[in-house]
């Protein structure tokens, strides 16, 4: 079986995502390549999400990502506090109970808890 291992977003200014997804989702900077315009970004599981620069061809969001958190809704209330602007709060969406929210090139973050999926989450 395979394992996923990376992912790479193309994205208008790699240090603003950078930056975005280091203190909204709690990712950690990896390594950076300045000359390439990329940061490597890595997660509690070890895959590592590439922001790489890029203004041909424009940025057009074309994938979703999830990340699981310890406590979707306290999460929630934690960036909302510091002015974050969420597109959905917890609620029970079409993938199951979460939060959503864009990244600032529009890519759609969903946020989400094992417990608050197992209890609220299934139909």
């Amino acid at each position: 079986m395979a394992k996923l291992n990376h992912v790479s977003l193309q994205v208008r200014d790699w240090k603003v995502s950078r930056d975005w997804y280091v203190a909204h989702v709690g990712l950690v900077v990896e390594f950076e390549s300045p000359e390439r315009k990329t940061a490597a970004l890595q997660d509690a599981a070890g895959i590592t999400l590439f922001v790489a620069e890029t203004t041909d061809p424009p940025v057009q969001p074309s994938c979703g990502l999830f990340f699981a958190v310890d406590d979707v809704e306290e999460t929630y209330r934690r960036l909302v506090a510091r002015g974050v602007t969420f597109l959905s709060a917890p609620q029970k969406l079409f993938w199951g109970y979460g939060a959503e929210l864009s990244d600032p090139d529009g890519y759609r973050i969903g946020l989400w808890d094992e417990g608050s999926m197992q209890a609220k989450g299934h139909a």
